[in-house]
């Protein structure tokens, strides 16, 4: 079995790629099943945030690499990045544990990894080979967290957000902010705003119950979409970050409302993938806008002032790495063993039954002694094979051949109980 990453990141490709490529949450479950049916894949894990596509799987053939590729159609193929085995575990270890995000040490990753895994167990297609590489990769996370001072005071894409705000605007205090869309970005970045004095913050979302909900938690006031237009002409920040494929602000609502604002500056944050913002808004006059690209530039020149954390942080990832080739070794040991054994036991008892039931006159006694012989004999005969194997890890030439030689087949299936509960 073979563990294999493709796919692109912020890395790789830039928004425009990134949009074209993301899979919504509702078509997840459509696309797994797509991906499992592909030739060789036993399991598949599928993450898509606003910043990444990525594809885990376990096959038994490296060739499906190319075969998601194509999959995924044109766009990915001349950007993706291919990983296997190691470098595809380390990878899904570094970002659940946020080294591979824009903003190293923020929160936000390790859910949006742990989501899709429950989502891909659900439907039937994550094994016990990629669970548990999620459960590592769950576990380094969390080691990270708390093992190193990367995620103290980490800022986030939406604390840079906030920052650019007040270098572009000034103080905060006074302001109008408006929330367009229920993202979990915009929300933190709405209640930075909020704590830094914004005097209002008004929450526009399709539906009118999470809008509520959302207003609530930011100390916000509800209003409807349909008022667009008007909210723009009212708002000092926008921060946009809905589920529409197409753009929410146009550059013609735009170009109005800067009128009725007489030119008075705004400030928009596209928070979304596909973008919400149509990118030409920026030309207009005193109007600033910033999607995932530029913030990214901007997080990028804080991220030296990590690097000693990150160094650290490495280190946590190879020793879970290590921990998981370990226990990978010790399964299969004991998984060949174990057939192995429950195969020798299974024809001895079955040729001493047979015995017993053409032989007459043997009391419970000369039964019992029957059985423990032929224990005996499967025992001394599997003692040196058990030690190689063991020696062996149950991988390799040895293990393969004592599955071949005896015929034993793989066992199936795994305890239900994926271990995602909480974020931290």
């Amino acid at each position: 079995m073979t563990t294999i990453c493709v796919g692109i990141s912020h890395k790789q490709a830039p928004i425009a790629v990134r949009e074209r490529l993301a899979v919504p949450k509702e078509q997840l479950p459509d696309r797994l099943q797509e991906l499992r049916q592909l030739p060789g894949i036993r399991e598949v894990l599928l993450v898509s945030t606003c910043n990444r596509l990525e594809i885990f799987a376990a096959t038994s053939s490296p060739q499906s690499a190319e075969d998601i590729l194509r999959a995924l159609g044109p766009d990915a193929a001349p950007v993706a990045a291919r990983r296997f085995d190691d470098d595809a575990v380390r990878h899904l270890f570094r970002v659940a544990a946020s080294l591979d995000s824009i903003v190293p040490g923020e929160a936000q990753i390790l859910g949006q990894v742990k989501e899709p895994a429950l989502q891909a167990y659900q439907a039937g297609v994550l094994g016990p080979e990629l669970r548990r590489a999620v459960d590592h990769a769950v576990r380094a996370a969390k080691r990270v967290r708390t093992e190193t001072e990367i995620g103290r005071g980490a800022i986030s894409l939406s604390s840079v957000a906030v920052d650019l705000a007040r270098k572009l605007l000034g103080e905060m205090e006074g302001r109008c902010v408006l929330l367009l869309g229920a993202g979990e970005m915009a929300h933190l970045a709405a209640r930075e705003l909020r704590a830094q004095g914004a005097k209002e913050v008004l929450v526009a979302n399709r539906g009118a119950a999470r809008g509520d909900e959302l207003a609530r938690e930011v100390g916000g006031v509800p209003v409807s979409f349909a008022t667009l237009p008007a909210l723009l002409e009212r708002a000092d920040v926008v921060i946009c970050s809905t589920g529409s494929p197409e753009y929410v602000i146009t550059r013609g609502l735009v170009d109005s409302a800067v009128k009725a604002r007489r030119y008075r500056p705004l400030f928009l944050v596209d928070l979304s993938l596909p973008r919400n913002v149509e990118p030409s808004v920026n030309q207009a006059a005193n109007v600033y806008l910033y999607d995932l690209d530029d913030l990214e530039r901007i997080a990028a020149q804080n991220r030296d002032l990590r690097d000693r954390q990150i160094d650290r942080a490495e280190e946590l990832i190879e020793e879970e790495l290590c921990s998981f080739r370990a226990h990978a070794h010790e399964r299969a040991a004991v998984s060949v063993l174990g057939r192995l054994r429950a195969h020798a036991h299974a024809v001895a008892c079955g040729e001493v039954e047979k015995t017993l039931a053409s032989l007459r006159g043997l009391d419970d006694r000369q039964q019992k002694r029957l059985r423990a012989m032929a224990t005996a004999i499967v025992n001394k005969l599997l003692h040196a094979p058990t030690a190689r194997l063991r020696a062996e890890a149950g991988e390799g030439p040895l293990g393969e051949a004592a599955a071949e030689l005896f015929g034993l087949e793989e066992q199936q299936g795994e305890p239900a109980g994926l271990k995602l509960a909480g974020n931290g």
